[in-house]
């Protein structure tokens, strides 16, 4: 990866890319929708299916000369079918948030009803927020999670689906660091004879690893990142029933997009080939054991876990009780000088703006593909507490300067990609 031919032609963005690598090299990539793809996958993403459109479906293209785009897309869309047993996939949405528009295209009306979870208690802009297009073509209601326990509340989804009545309830997050419980939220969805569609966009990985329960056989439409926990190319999935297929496959292309990105999908199809190695479940099961080992560490030192810890791969904290004066964006950006790369996140209850919230979340699947350990990881919650600690009390920059040391030291231990 030394760009000569780029290097030639446009030194500037090679320079950034350079940069971008050795900011990857030399920091904690520690945002829990963030992971690094093996170099198979860089070079498949990277590679001469870039300059090919190939709209349409294998064998049934608008244009000529797709033979090897169909192979790369049969082979995408079989390796889906065996790692998260699926009836039907469609490996060409460009996104997770694309993936959940074609559902929403093949199951809705404009103005149907969306259930779904709170931006603030986890949910996802694409699930129905109104700076979002669903939050403007769609009804929309939320649950939440239980103040309390800071788990979904099942019971208070029920009644308000009942009350609701929507056309699709929405279930799978992008913050909420428990175990799903899929059944029951379907239960809720047969109760009022509505679609329920499961967005695994962040646990793709545990699911296919089989660390996170399925709901593909339990929910109508399973959608997902494809470069999240499951480590493949960038983009997005969606899984359904025979039955739902045909309506599924129009809604991604021609209703929401043209030709697919089929470099993107060659990522995708190595990305899976990877996962169905038994290595990949041991890596998977050591994302959630880093994972949990970060929360109680981190709560060791006196930070407030939502939920009280975790059953995935991320943690999610929540200052106001600890440092009630420290907001996650200041949280996020000492961290960030110290190399710890993590973002500021609303927690339930929020009374802070999204744009500076009042906690940080942090997800390990970076960090396990680099190699981290239990051992490191507990060194790696050490140090962001460190980091709040010293920049809640005002007087960071010598506990910066230090913890941005070690922290490249263990990138060093731990090194990414071999030069």
């Amino acid at each position: 990866m030394d760009h000569e031919n780029l290097r030639t032609v446009d030194p500037a963005v090679a320079d950034a890319l350079a940069g971008e690598r050795t900011r990857q090299e030399e920091t904690l990539a520690m945002i829990a929708s963030e992971n690094h793809v093996s170099e198979a996958v860089l070079e498949a993403q990277g590679s001469v299916l870039t300059n090919k459109y190939a709209e349409g479906y294998p064998g049934a293209r608008y244009y000529a000369g797709c033979e090897y785009a169909d192979e790369v897309e049969v082979l995408a869309v079989e390796r889906a079918m065996e790692l998260w047993g699926a009836e039907h996939v469609n490996v060409q949405p460009h996104s997770g948030t694309q993936a959940n528009q074609a559902v929403y295209f093949a199951a809705l009306d404009p103005g149907d009803k969306i259930l779904s979870l709170e931006l603030n208690h986890g949910g996802h802009l694409s699930h129905g927020h109104p700076a979002n297009f669903t939050g403007q073509v769609y009804e929309v209601e939320q649950y939440q999670v239980d103040p309390e326990t800071g788990y979904i509340d099942y019971e208070g989804l029920h009644e308000i689906a009942e009350e609701f009545d929507p056309d699709i309830i929405v279930s799978g997050y992008s913050a909420y660091p428990r175990t799903v419980d899929w059944e029951r939220i379907q239960d809720a969805a047969e109760a009022v004879d509505a679609y329920h569609l499961a967005d695994i966009a962040h646990i793709t990985g545990l699911v296919a690893a089989g660390v996170h329960p399925s709901p593909v056989g339990v929910a109508d439409f399973v959608t997902g990142s494809t470069h999240k926990t499951i480590r493949a190319g960038r983009g997005g999935i969606v899984m359904c029933d025979e039955e739902h297929a045909d309506d599924i496959d129009k809604a991604v292309f021609p209703g929401g997009q043209g030709g697919p990105l089929m470099h993107n999908v060659a990522g995708k199809a190595v990305g899976f080939k990877e996962a169905l190695e038994p290595e990949f479940d041991e890596y998977a099961r050591q994302v959630v054991d880093n994972a949990r080992v970060l929360g109680d560490t981190l709560a060791d030192h006196g930070l407030s876990l939502v939920s009280g810890g975790t059953d995935n791969h991320l943690v999610l904290v929540d200052l106001r009780e600890s440092h009630p004066d420290l907001s996650g964006g200041d949280a996020e950006d000492a961290l960030a000088a110290a190399n710890v790369v993590l973002n500021g996140n609303t927690v339930p209850g929020e009374t802070r703006s999204p744009f500076d919230p009042s906690g940080i979340r942090a997800g390990t699947a970076g960090l396990t593909t680099r190699g981290f350990d239990e051992d490191a990881m507990r060194e790696v919650g050490d140090l962001i507490h460190r980091v709040v600690d010293a920049t809640a009390a005002g007087d960071h920059e010598d506990v910066v300067y230090e913890v941005g040391e070690r922290v490249v030291e263990l990138c060093g231990e731990y090194p990414l990609y071999e030069r």
